[in-house]
């Protein structure tokens, strides 16, 4: 998944700390620098200048460190600072490099932590002020090294919690992009399912019909050559309304303005068991109970699951049966009930159509999405589906 943002984009930031902040060894220097002019600066006024310069060049190459080792660091120029204090009387420009490695710290370390750590070396300084520096200039360096101690601390933890909160904004917008995806990912696996089952249901149905059909046609040819011209034209009908319905189920892949006509329904059951009659197969079909809902997806369902029965009906029985179909309203409750008696087996009849296993898998599919179950299993000599699928009455 590709990052929406980052810290950088949490919050405005200039130019030049954007490029600050994406090349940290130049900041490096940059901060060193504060430090370095007016250390190098001070030392020049006395002489010899060289220890001094020594002490100020430490403390420049002790902060290109406060990065990566902010509290080693911190006690570095602690050490310098007092050393400075005890040979020259002054802290000459140490208050201001513990100043940024305390900031270090308080960007990296917890609040409380940092403020715990800016006792140590502020008491140690401002001691050895007292013990070395000129009485004249105590309040001067003492106050001094408090300002841009406490300065530093404050904008290091300010700058902290800023990041922190930074982050938090990455880390919710990487989250909502990652349930953004995974809500796509679930819609598009739920589509796909659909579609699935509707071609499932529209391919099954028609090729279990069709080859009845086909097979009728061949035994009647040589005896009623008119029937099985009928039973081919009902071959032709029955493949031409399988096409329809395949091009109702991906029409919305290609076009999303595209129009095929309204999905089957309840209202459709009668047709549907004609098809099946046409076939071959003896089947009764009796609604009770009020209409069904107009919920346009339940009375699809319905539609799909009787469907189904009958089309394993069909390529299951062994050459004739008989098939009672019925679907009853109750209150908040549609019932579809469906049994084949396993037919009587015909010398030289069509063998049982194998099927995928997947109709009864697509059936229960359909009726979990109005909290429904489904039975199926033999019964008798034959088989029996069972299903009940529920609906709010209230939206009915």
């Amino acid at each position: 998944m590709p990052l929406l943002l980052d810290e950088l984009d949490a919050r405005p930031v200039g130019p030049v700390r954007r490029w600050l902040r994406r090349n940290p060894v130049a900041m490096d220097w940059v901060v060193a620098a504060f430090f370095a002019v007016p250390a190098f600066a001070g030392a020049s006024t006395h002489w010899p200048a060289a220890p001094p310069l020594l002490l100020a060049l430490a403390g420049t190459g002790a902060l290109l460190a406060r990065r990566r080792a902010p509290v080693l660091v911190t006690g570095a120029l602690t050490v310098l600072g007092l050393a400075s204090v005890a040979l020259y009387g002054g802290l000459n420009g140490f208050d201001v490099g513990l100043a940024l490695a305390l900031y270090a710290v308080a960007t990296e370390r917890p609040p409380r932590d940092a403020w715990v750590e800016v006792v140590v070396p502020t008491v140690l300084l401002s001691g050895a002020t007292l013990l070395w520096a000129p009485e004249h200039t105590h309040a001067v360096e003492i106050t001094g090294l408090g300002v841009v101690v406490l300065v530093g601390v404050a904008t290091g933890v300010g700058v902290r919690n800023r990041r922190l909160h930074g982050r938090a904004i990455v880390e919710r917008g990487h989250a909502l992009a990652r349930e953004t995806e995974q809500r796509a990912q679930l819609a598009t696996a739920e589509e796909r399912a659909r579609i699935a089952r509707e071609m499932h249901d529209v391919v099954a149905h028609s090729l279990s019909v069709m080859i009845a059909l086909a097979d009728g046609a061949a035994a009647a040819v040589p005896r009623s050559p008119a029937s099985a011209q009928a039973a081919i034209a009902q071959v032709s009908e029955t493949g031409r309304a399988a096409l329809t319905d395949m091009r109702r189920v991906l029409g919305v892949l290609r076009d999303d303005d595209a129009s095929y006509g309204p999905p089957p329904g309840g209202t459709d059951l009668a047709a549907l068991v004609e098809g099946y009659r046409r076939a071959g197969l003896p089947v009764h079909l009796t609604v009770s109970g009020t209409a069904l809902p107009k919920d346009t997806g339940l009375q699809l369902a319905v539609y799909r699951i009787v469907q189904e029965a009958l089309t394993n009906a069909l390529r299951h029985t062994r050459g004739s049966g008989h098939v009672e179909a019925r679907v009853s309203r109750t209150d908040g409750t549609v019932e579809i009930e469906v049994t084949d008696d396993g037919g009587v087996a015909q010398p030289g009849g069509p063998p049982p159509t194998p099927g995928s296993g997947r109709g009864i898998i697509g059936m229960r599919e359909r009726a979990a999405i109005y909290g429904g179950t489904v039975e199926a299993g033999p019964s008798g000599a034959g088989w029996r589906v069972r299903t009940a699928l529920h609906w709010d009455e209230e939206g009915t």
